[in-house]
């Protein structure tokens, strides 16, 4: 049985999906083209000072010609990104959303996040997911990577939980075998960081009642946020006997008013007060979420800034007190 960590609890926070280091064509804005960077920094020191509570950075490892036109080419490497991040803020945490965990040894991704935790003081969150580019699969884990992704996610989480639990544990499983590995530095959180699994499939949400310790639904309309909640609650008293679990969600792109009209923005952009904006999102809360992920949306890389400091300092309190 893995043991339970939570990092939200009762409490109600708030993070984003960074923009730029993911360029998929499905959500790019036309500025993030052009992004240099120091927007990229601007960007994650204003999230520091406002109350956010974390940044998050996508993983693919590459793009098949297929893809390129849904999903870009851009696709900064995970680990890498936030180790940056880890030097430029010092509050906010940095969370892998998420990281395709079994593409990557388990002793491997130990020592990655492991040091990255370490170097940010404690500040780092694991979102992981099965994948879904095949041709990825068929690259890094074999002809038969992508069929197997399921079963290996979960070992890889169960293999990667002991190594930032234990600092030589033995893990014997169908894909991996080790024992008395050292691996260091440890992390600062103990007993380890947390582990959020992404998914909004039944498997999915099986694999994050199972083995997480949060959840990250991924395209979950709101209509159908209420019935995958119990859904992930009834496997959580299943499979862990009702433990505290952390429940995310992605919340609708926001623009908060601060004058500048609605013309450039999406069409689907929810634009209003911090009050509005606040009122709808609570109604996401009250549907058992306590940890919201916000798509602010913006025309320049300075604005975006001046939304994430208006969202963080106006927004924010309303949802978190």
């Amino acid at each position: 049985m893995m043991e339970n960590v939570q990092i939200v609890g009762d409490r109600v926070v708030f993070g984003m999906q960074l923009p730029i280091q993911s360029q998929s064509r499905l959500f790019v804005s036309d500025w993030e083209l052009t992004a240099t960077v120091a927007d990229l920094a601007a960007i994650a020191t204003a999230a520091d000072r406002s109350g956010w509570h974390y940044l998050g950075v996508c993983d693919h490892t590459a793009i098949p010609e297929r893809l390129v036109g849904a999903m870009g080419a851009e696709w900064y490497d995970t680990v890498a990104t936030l180790g940056w991040l880890a030097g430029q803020t010092t509050n906010v945490h940095l969370l892998s959303h998420v990281l395709i965990l079994n593409q990557r040894h388990p002793l491997r991704a130990a020592k990655e996040l492991a040091t990255l935790d370490y170097l940010s003081g404690g500040r780092l969150i694991i979102g992981v997911g099965a994948g879904h580019v095949n041709e990825e699969f068929d690259q890094l884990n074999g002809p038969d990577g992508y069929a197997d992704r399921g079963p290996a996610t979960d070992e890889a989480i169960v293999a990667l939980a002991a190594l930032l639990t234990d600092e030589a544990p033995t893990h014997v499983g169908e894909r991996w075998q080790f024992s008395g590995m050292h691996v260091s530095p440890r992390p600062v959180r103990t007993p380890r960081p947390p582990i959020w699994v992404g998914g909004s499939t039944p498997p999915a949400l099986r694999r994050a009642a199972r083995l997480g310790d949060g959840w990250l639904p991924q395209g979950t309309r709101r209509a159908d946020l209420p019935g995958q909640i119990a859904q992930l609650r009834a496997y959580r008293d299943e499979f862990r006997d009702g433990a505290p679990i952390d429940i995310g969600t992605i919340a609708e792109p926001c623009h908060v008013d601060l004058g500048g009209g609605r013309d450039g923005l999406p069409s689907y952009t929810m634009v209003g007060s911090a009050e509005q904006i606040a009122a709808s999102y609570r109604e996401l809360i009250d549907m058992g979420v306590n940890h919201l992920q916000i798509a602010l949306r913006a025309r320049s890389a300075g604005e975006f800034v001046e939304q994430t400091l208006a969202f963080g300092e106006t927004v924010g309190p309303l949802l978190t007190n």
